[in-house]
This record gives structure tokens, sequence and C-alpha cells, in this order.
């Protein structure tokens, strides 16, 4: 399976005009251009609410993190979860709302970065009235950036 992955990366980095080494990995810069990624809606087992991933680029041997921008319409969050390798969120536009579990939830607002160290129990998404997008970057470990754990109730996300 290495040996297919690898082939179809220097064959596709050869088609961009990318040197590649054996591994398939770049020796240079790669531009992975504004629309060849694909808008996915959050799962709705892991979302409140309606929510749009937009992946920006996902984790490799180099750079062992992933990122997206995630806007979350008024009310919409994501469940409580932990990353293994911690994430840092930068809030885009809008205004959000996270929380880490035992603590007040706090409001975020464009400029804020957010870092959520490895395996704290948090959530974030939109205030109740303003959607939210940030962009998030996640470290990855053993292939696994996160760990998702029960939805947020009304009554938590209303709980400020």
């Amino acid at each position: 399976m290495k040996k297919i992955a690898a082939s179809v990366a220097l064959s596709t980095l050869a088609a961009t005009g990318v040197e590649a080494r054996p591994d398939g990995s770049a020796t240079g810069q790669q531009i992975s251009r504004v629309g060849t990624r694909a808008s996915v809606a959050g799962p709705e087992e892991n979302f409140t609410g309606r929510v749009r991933v937009d992946p920006l680029f996902a984790a490799t041997p180099e750079v062992n993190a992933s990122s997206a921008y995630v806007t979350f319409e008024p009310g919409a969050r994501s469940a409580w979860h932990t990353h293994p390798a911690g994430q840092r969120l930068i809030v885009m536009s809008g205004v959000g709302l996270t929380q880490e579990a035992g603590k007040p939830i706090q409001e975020i607002h464009p400029g804020d970065v957010i870092e959520c160290p490895p395996d704290i129990k948090h959530w974030h998404g939109a205030a109740p009235k303003t959607a939210m997008t940030h962009l998030a970057v996640t470290g990855v470990v053993n292939g696994k950036s996160v760990e998702w754990m029960e939805k947020v109730t009304d009554e938590e996300y209303n709980a400020r």
C-alpha cells in the first residue's frame, strides 16, 4: 500500500512540475489551489446545527497537523471532544463560544487565538445569534486528530 501511495504521489507531483523524493514527499513548495478541496457538512453525530468544514491541508510526515476553516451557523456547535496532540483555533469572523469541561463558557471574537492542549475536553461553536468561522490547526498522533464524545446539550450551551 505504501508503494502505491508513493507512486500516486510521485506521479501527481510530476504532473504539477514539483520534484519528489522516493517516498513521495515534495522537495519544494506546493500550491493547493482554491476550489480543488470540496466543502463538507459537519457530521450530525459530531455537531449540533449547521456546520460547514472547508479543508485546507491534511497531515503529512513533514507537517504532522491538519487544517480547515469551520463555519458554524448561529447556535451550532461541536460535541465535547479532545485532541491527542492539541489544537489551535483562530477566529476569523463572527462571534463564538468555547468551553473547557468544568470551566465557564468563554465568548470568542475575530483575531482571538484559542489554544486547546492535548487531551483537554472542550467544545466550540457559534454564539446563539451570530455565525462564527474559525481556522483550526490540529495535531495528529498515530493518524488520529480528535476523540469525539457526547453532544453539548442545550442546557450546557445556554448556561452562560
